[in-house]
């Protein structure tokens, strides 16, 4: 079971993992300190982040400045990097599933929003793949659409490409940009030279937009 510790009035998750050879600390999107450690001692992780204070101030303030859009379920929706009221025409199925389930359960609510942005992936980002693919003049075998934590997208060497259902959270310029990413590692399946040069070729700012991408924070 993980430890919870505080430091300087922030709340610490402590995971002891004896296999490491080094400490690591992450500065999660809530404003939360993870480390992960093979050193059984508070006092070390104190002075562990006591070292590195400075550079946890800097990433807290970026998360501040990057701070997840919120939307008040059942009234809002946010879609393509914007936040539509569910009256709006652009909801009108998700609008409906609401009505339909006419409940206060969070849980089941937040289901319809997921089932929602499903919906709207299999449609919107499927002719975006099939849009680039015919560009780049490249073929995949598979294409699937799920809900991730941690990752936009994924390309497999069966050339199976999944994408994030939260996508449709995002600026379109985005989403291109997690295409376009996905379908050259068809080419190279590696973040190589060779295959950020690739992506450029198809999307003259994709670094921009990679930075953009990783700025962004969104609530599950």
């Amino acid at each position: 079971m993980n430890k919870f510790l505080e430091f300087q009035g922030i709340c610490v998750e402590l995971i002891y993992a004896p296999k490491l050879k080094h400490s690591y600390l992450r500065v999660n999107a809530d404003s939360t300190l993870s480390v992960k450690t093979p050193i059984k001692s508070t006092k070390f992780v104190y002075k562990f982040l006591d070292d590195k204070s400075d550079w946890i101030k800097k990433q807290l303030l970026k998360n501040q400045k990057n701070a997840p859009l919120k939307v008040t379920l059942q009234d809002e929706v946010l879609l393509f990097g914007e936040i539509y009221s569910i009256d709006s025409q652009e909801v009108t199925s998700l609008r409906k599933q609401l009505l339909k389930l006419d409940t206060t359960d969070s849980l089941k609510i937040s289901k319809a929003y997921d089932i929602f942005y499903k919906h709207c992936a299999e449609e919107y980002l499927t002719k975006r793949v099939e849009y680039f693919s015919a560009m780049m003049r490249l073929d995949y075998r598979a294409l699937k659409f799920r809900k991730m934590k941690s990752r936009w997208g994924s390309c497999n060497s069966k050339k199976e490409i999944t994408l994030n259902t939260q996508l449709m959270k995002v600026q379109k310029e985005l989403i291109d940009y997690v295409v376009v990413h996905e379908l050259s590692h068809l080419v190279h399946m590696n973040h190589s030279k060779e295959f950020h040069f690739f992506v450029d070729s198809y999307l003259a700012n994709s670094k921009n937009l990679r930075k953009k991408l990783r700025e962004i924070h969104l609530l599950p």
